[in-house]
């Protein structure tokens, strides 16, 4: 078998990213590369690497061996070439993947915690949906993913060998709500007054569903406003053009004008923070860095 370091990055990415157009986007090239560079690799491999869906690409079982392989090799290749300009970091490097509510909540006190107690580690972080971290830890990109998942909470994606997790905290989800309007004053909600509110939710896939809407909402949700970015949706929310849903634990983290309603008339909607890494010792940084995260 002979395989470039190019193509190898090229697996990486298209496991990491679930298709072959936004691989190309994020290594620059054009799709027509990335698919030669794919079919490249199943010659060599003389075995299918990839599976094509109508939703994005996945790696079939001799894809994601080869990508446990691939992992090492541009680790390798990576440290050799900082080895060879001399420019080896002395800091204990950990990419960190973070939900987004997360990053507002935990990011901040453990960052904080971590340059007093371990000022050795250098943390570089990136924000992504849980579906989206689990796949650049796959894919080798990230060292620790802090994800979210709601009951059974097993937040994995079927692979094997499964992903080591562990759990941070369990947080309420709760409604935002402006602190005008026809919830002023209030602390809780009934699940029937929310039937017909005006929404601010994420935008949604098929792979990645909406985030912002109250779960088990009967009937389709009035979805006046979407927006990735979570100061929008709560600034959004402080100006009075809708309600979205936050866990309980973002409270302090919200803008004047919004106040956190608590949902009656329904279960309670518990999320889990997980965090997760491939199975295997963790480095000392990656300790670290977990230990932080639980005293945040």
């Amino acid at each position: 078998m002979d395989f470039s370091s190019t193509a190898l990055r090229v697996l990486r990415q298209v496991a990491e990213s679930g298709s072959f157009t936004a691989a190309a986007a994020r290594l620059g090239y054009t799709q027509s590369a990335i698919s030669r560079q794919a079919a490249a690799l199943e010659r060599g491999a003389g075995a299918v690497l990839f599976e094509r869906h109508f939703d994005g690409v996945r790696l079939t079982p001799a894809g994601l061996t080869l990508l446990r392989h691939a992992r090492t090799i541009l680790a390798c290749l990576d440290e050799a070439a900082q080895d060879l300009s001399g420019s080896a970091p002395r800091s204990e490097p950990v990419r960190l993947g973070i939900f987004p509510s997360g990053g507002a909540t935990l990011l901040p006190p453990a960052l904080t915690l971590l340059a007093a107690t371990d000022p050795q580690v250098a943390v570089t972080t990136r924000e992504g949906t849980t579906p989206s971290l689990i796949r650049s830890l796959r894919a080798g990109s990230l060292d620790l993913a802090v994800l979210t998942s709601r009951p059974p909470h097993r937040p994995s994606d079927g692979e094997s060998p499964p992903l080591h997790v562990e759990r941070i905290e369990d947080t309420e989800l709760c409604v935002a709500a402006p602190t005008t309007g026809v919830f002023a004053g209030r602390t809780a909600v009934h699940a029937g007054e929310l039937v017909d509110v005006p929404w601010i939710a994420a935008p949604s896939s098929g792979a990645e569903p909406s985030l912002g809407v109250w779960p088990g909402l009967p009937g389709r949700p009035r979805v006046v406003h979407t927006a990735r970015d979570w100061l929008t949706k709560l600034r959004l929310v402080a100006a009075g053009f809708g309600v979205t849903t936050v866990p309980r634990g973002m409270g302090p983290a919200l803008p004047p004008g919004v106040s956190l309603l608590r949902v009656d008339g329904a279960p309670p909607e518990i999320r889990r923070v997980l965090a997760a890494r491939l199975p295997g010792p963790p480095s000392p940084a990656v300790v670290a860095v977990l230990r932080a995260l639980a005293a945040a």
